[in-house]
């Protein structure tokens, strides 16, 4: 038994017959200490909603509940759920297990709150799901969302996307303009490969990031669309890679766009701030 009065993970892997599967993105969390950590890391937890995507056989929601969390768990994983099961049983009322897509479920499918806090997302994010789920979160409207604070795992070089800003061209993109345009976010600690099972070729990344109350004003939708197109060719100039663009009322003169902006039409995507980018969606919709 471990502190929590709880088999060890490899038991209750080994006892419900749970293989990892790569289809489902599925790479476990064996070592408490390094989920307590990652539970530490969502800041002070007790009577916190907190919301956990894939959690698997529980290791992140052991680690959740530990630190005072409510857990509402969505997984898709059916082999997972008698391991869940028994979790809640040494939580009576503080864990949920939701079965599901999280795609399909998060947010609409939540339990609703009636005390007005907001969630906490926290999640070794499965990642064949990760970018999907959360570019939809920052998406959310209304703004500020239903959440307070996300503290997320992802493959180390998609959590350099996501922090990522225009002096870094290398890993700046759609993503990081999404990120920073909605959000605080910032790397807080690496995971080496060893700590999975099986371990992924790659190192993970636990990522913090916090929703700004008042982002710089623009649609959400416009914005994922004109970062789409201008980095779906980044190489191209702006006035070549920004010609598909339209709206409902047709297509979008680019280069009268660019002249509003104050941008030059030979400027390239990494060149351009998240402010430029709010400006370029704020005008498509004037």
């Amino acid at each position: 038994m471990t502190d929590d009065g709880l088999p060890p993970l490899r038991d209750v892997v080994e006892a419900c017959g749970i293989e990892p599967s790569r289809a489902l993105g599925q790479n476990f969390l064996f070592d408490l200490n390094l989920t307590g950590r990652i539970a530490r890391a969502a800041g002070p937890l007790a009577g916190v909603p907190v919301l956990e995507i894939g959690p698997g056989p529980g290791g992140l929601t052991r680690a959740l509940l530990a630190e005072g969390a409510d857990v509402v768990a969505v997984e898709r994983d059916r082999r997972c759920l008698p391991a869940l099961a028994a979790i809640a049983d040494r939580y009576p009322g503080r864990l949920t297990v939701i079965e599901g897509d999280a795609l399909e479920v998060v947010p609409a499918g939540l339990p609703e709150r009636t005390d007005g806090r907001p969630w906490r997302i926290v999640a070794n994010l499965p990642y064949n799901v990760a970018t999907p789920l959360l570019t939809g979160w920052i998406e959310s409207e209304p703004w500020p969302p239903w959440f307070d604070r996300m503290v997320l795992m992802f493959q180390r070089e998609v959590a350099e996307r996501i922090v990522a800003t225009s002096a870094e061209r290398a890993d700046y993109g759609r993503l990081g303009v999404l990120c920073g345009w909605r959000t605080r976010a910032r790397i807080l600690f690496d995971v080496a490969p060893s700590n999975f099972v099986p371990p992924p070729k790659v190192t993970s990344s636990i990522v913090e990031l916090v929703p700004r109350p008042e982002p710089l004003p623009c649609s959400a939708s416009s914005l994922s669309r004109v970062t789409a197109a201008a980095f779906g060719q980044r190489r191209k100039m702006l006035r070549q890679s920004l010609k598909g663009l339209s709206t409902a009322r047709g297509p979008v003169d680019v280069a009268d766009l660019l002249e509003r902006a104050g941008i030059a039409g030979t400027a390239r995507a990494e060149t351009l701030d998240v402010a430029s980018f709010v400006d370029l969606a704020r005008l498509i919709d004037a």
